[in-house]
């Protein structure tokens, strides 16, 4: 199995680490640098800074846990998603816009593809994670809205990343397909 994590900033770069046992291959897309104020919210250390985010966590899995995954630093775009989606078996969305989301079901849904999507509310008070088939992109409130700075949210995003983990493995496992909301109060299958 072949798993796409589109977008490797705090959702995706934590849910990936927890995805490491998988036994499938791990590919990455994030065409986004590590800055200093990444640190907090996502899993990059002090060294990755200046890097590309899917190039530096793929040195990070391979470095620490001697896992081999691939990285593309690049932005994913209507001319390139088929390039880069074609071979996998599942997709997953930790993008944090609405656009790229679209663009990601659209190629999904077009090529029968699995898809999960994770996501955190822009202000901090609950995240979700949904399969493609219950899940409808809504816009952020402000274009380029930071929702994981600062560290206000971490306890958010650790269990949203973890609850998206946990599906992303019981869809490897069996094919199961749950969604959940959550919330700093409790996980619920929706």
């Amino acid at each position: 199995m072949r798993i796409l994590f589109c977008g490797v900033g705090a959702i995706g770069s934590n849910a990936v680490l927890l995805c490491r046992n998988l036994a499938a291959e791990l590919a990455l897309v994030d065409f986004d640098r590590v800055e200093s104020k990444n640190l907090l919210a996502q899993a990059y250390v002090k060294q990755s800074v200046g890097k590309n985010k899917a190039e530096a966590l793929r040195l990070q899995l391979l470095n620490f846990h001697g896992l081999k995954a691939e990285a593309f630093g690049v932005r994913l775009t209507a001319e390139n998603i088929a390039q880069l989606a074609a071979s996998a078996d599942l997709l997953v969305d930790a993008f944090d816009n609405q656009a790229s989301r679209l663009l990601l079901q659209t190629f999904a849904r077009a090529q029968g593809k699995a898809l999960v999507h994770a996501g955190v509310a822009g202000d901090g008070t609950f995240g979700i994670v949904r399969w493609d088939e219950r899940f409808v992109p809504d816009a952020e409130d402000v274009a380029g809205q930071a929702t994981c700075e600062g560290g206000a949210h971490l306890p958010l995003i650790g269990q949203l990343s973890a609850t998206l983990a946990r599906a992303i493995q019981d869809f490897v496992r069996d094919g199961t397909k749950r969604d959940a909301m959550v919330s700093l109060t409790s996980v619920m299958a929706t």
